[in-house]
């Protein structure tokens, strides 16, 4: 039986897929992967990976699609909320 591959923004794989090939971490290291995608300059992978932390586990498993580039108020919308959860963690 084939698994269905998970779709996910064309920005957003194209970050993952930079800290895949960096061989920095094991890309099931969720913080890990949100780090380095900041860090390699992909900060709309990190805000997807945080906001979709099931989605992306699925697709590691299965793998991804590329889908719609995310348009620039959805990443200013994550962002916020990125950053307003920034306060509130340990």
């Amino acid at each position: 039986m084939e698994q269905t591959k998970v779709p996910i923004p064309a920005d957003v794989l194209e970050g993952l897929e930079a800290v895949r090939l960096s061989g920095k971490t094991n890309m099931m290291d969720v913080p890990m992967v949100t780090k380095l995608a900041l860090e390699m300059g992909f900060p709309e992978a990190a805000l997807w990976v945080k906001e979709h932390t099931a989605q992306y586990a699925a697709g590691v498993l299965t793998g991804f699609e590329p889908a719609d580039r995310l348009d620039e108020s959805t990443i200013r919308d994550m962002a916020a909320r990125f950053l307003e959860g920034e306060g509130g963690e340990s």
